[in-house]
């Protein structure tokens, strides 16, 4: 028993913060988007209003894979998921999932170093190479800019 216990422990204590929205059987409401995002409230907003204009996405709807996964906002282009964006308390996670063309572009591109080492060792699925960042800051949003103009150019 103590080491099941112990395993668990071990696994909730990764790099990434859980889904603030983890246990919420309904979507989030905006006050309560607005308080769990705090000062990163306006980055939210920010990096919204420029992929819709910068990159024309025309969709966006609210998605849960579960009740424990928490809920994220999809980001689409013509029905085609772009970016996923999950509430953290004080920031959020921005997560991609890049195909073959992409991944290869995002190597090509001036993308900063730790991203690009990101991208290397991220986990390969069927779907496409996962990446997540998480948005804390002014600096994040040209990264997720960048990996969302590869995303929907490949």
């Amino acid at each position: 028993m103590a080491l099941k216990n112990s395993a668990k422990a071990k696994k909730a204590k990764g790099p990434v913060s859980p889904n603030a929205f983890a246990g919420q059987t309904a979507q989030p409401t905006e006050k309560e988007l607005e308080s769990v995002l705090g000062a990163s409230n306006v980055l939210w907003k920010k990096l919204i209003a420029a992929l819709k204009t910068n990159l024309n996405l025309d969709g966006e709807d609210w998605h849960s894979s579960g009740v424990k996964y928490g809920w994220a906002l999809r980001l689409q282009k013509k029905g085609r998921n772009i970016v996923y964006l999950g509430p953290r308390m004080g920031s959020f996670m921005a997560a991609f999932v890049l195909g073959d063309k992409a991944v290869a572009a995002a190597r090509q591109s001036d993308l900063p170093p730790r991203i690009l080492k990101m991208i290397a060792e991220a986990r390969r699925y069927a779907e496409g190479t996962a990446v997540r960042l998480e948005v804390g800051s002014a600096d994040d949003l040209a990264i997720v800019s960048a990996l969302a103009r590869i995303k929907v150019e490949h």
